[in-house]
């Protein structure tokens, strides 16, 4: 990274300006969503990328872990987005094995940040990145949730927390459904019933497909590391809530009280 910004700085992602009057169409990849629960936390994406009004890709990955401790969902431009994370893994290996240390979850919270504000350029000319970053923070102990503006600031949720097109109904979902002494079960079947809630009512956003068998990822984060859920154990919690919306179409009910 150090060598292309001294000697090839129109390389790195943000630095390459589009031609003055030219409009592209790329992928862009929603909706993710995020939860803390007792011990961890959780982050899931669904898997519809779309371009204008076509669905571009049915299956694409959105949440990828960043280390050991960490994962983080894209949402926008799919390609910068990917590029952006895979540059993010690079430095946080390259830190540890440099200063023989992980890297705080606060300091790769605000590295992100840099990163998105690289991207500023790009962003003003269609091509945003607006990616979320959750992780189990070490010193702290608990589970922690950052989400980003397109100019790289930076916000921690306390609970819970979704971007993307179809962020106001997974949002709307989560404040329902959210109790903050949730298992590592329960939040996960809350992330898919609130990306069910997002794909209801955002065409961008894809719900589980039991046909071809395209489920949502789903990611925990603990103590004891990074988990990504089965294709199995989600299509189980895809199967479980899909049987249940045909009783009732429009999702769990929280108590009134």
């Amino acid at each position: 990274m150090e060598f292309l910004a001294e000697h090839s700085p129109e390389l790195l992602p943000g630095r390459r300006a589009l031609p003055a009057g030219v409009t592209v169409e790329a992928p862009h990849g929603t909706t993710i969503v995020a939860a803390v629960f007792d011990g961890g936390v959780v982050i899931a994406g669904d898997r519809r990328a779309t371009m204008g009004n076509v669905i571009a890709q049915r299956d694409i990955e959105k949440v990828f872990p960043a280390d050991e401790y960490s994962a983080v969902g894209i949402a926008g431009t799919a390609g910068l987005a990917v590029e952006m994370v895979r540059l993010f893994q690079l430095e946080l290996e390259h830190y540890e094995k440099i200063e023989g240390t992980v890297l705080s979850l606060e300091g790769k919270a605000n590295r992100l940040t840099t990163m998105i504000r690289g991207n500023l350029g790009m962003a003003m000319q269609g091509l945003a990145v607006v990616p979320m970053f959750a992780g189990y923070d070490l010193d702290l102990g608990r589970g922690r949730i950052f989400t980003y503006d397109v100019t790289g600031g930076r916000s921690e949720e306390r609970n819970f927390a979704a971007t993307g097109s179809g962020s106001v109904f997974a949002r709307g979902s989560l404040k329902k459904l959210y109790s903050p002494d949730l298992t590592a079960d329960q939040a996960a079947v809350l992330v898919v019933q609130a990306l069910y809630d997002a794909a209801d009512d955002d065409s961008a956003t894809g719900g589980p497909d039991l046909a071809r068998k395209i489920f949502p990822i789903v990611t925990l984060i603990t103590d004891e590391g990074i988990r990504r859920l089965s294709e199995e154990e989600v299509s189980r919690i895809a199967v479980s809530i899909t049987d249940d919306r045909r009783i009732r179409p429009d999702g769990p009910q929280a108590p009134l009280q």
